[in-house]
């Protein structure tokens, strides 16, 4: 096939069948930046309510002292939320290359393998970080108002 030539049929569902998995971890990462999303928005709004209460509040003053764990929540959500965007970045850009190399008749099989793994990485590193987030996201103040 020539540099200029579109690709045949076979190829081009060659490569189509090849995207079906980063497709699916697309759809998934999207999913899963939703629900860190949720969960930060969450987070955000206990931040401002603990933050309206009145100093001279003593009955529910004691409960600002959740602030810095809160605060921490939302910065590891934020990071999490960057980590499954890079995610799928990367995974749109396996998508691209895979279609422009099958267009362009080049290999494209190092360049795929790189950045499948990459966005697989990342997004196992967003999981983890979620992980930290549910392990410090319960406490006994987000039951008092």
């Amino acid at each position: 096939m020539s540099l200029l030539s579109a690709p045949d049929a076979v190829q081009l569902s060659h490569v189509i069948s090849e995207a079906t998995a980063p497709a699916f971890l697309l759809g998934a990462v999207a999913g899963f930046v939703s629900i860190l999303q949720g969960r930060l928005t969450a987070v955000i709004d206990r931040i401002r309510q603990l933050n309206d209460i009145d100093d001279e509040d003593r009955s529910r003053a004691r409960l600002k002292s959740d602030l810095p764990r809160l605060h921490r929540r939302a910065r590891i959500l934020n990071n999490a939320t960057h980590f499954a965007l890079a995610s799928g970045v990367c995974t749109c850009l396996l998508l691209v290359v895979a279609f422009a190399s099958a267009s362009l008749g080049l290999e494209h099989v190092y360049g795929a393998a790189t950045l499948f793994f990459l966005a697989v990485a990342l997004l196992g590193t967003a999981l983890i970080r979620f992980g930290h987030d549910v392990g410090i996201g319960f406490s006994e103040a987000d039951h008092y108002r």
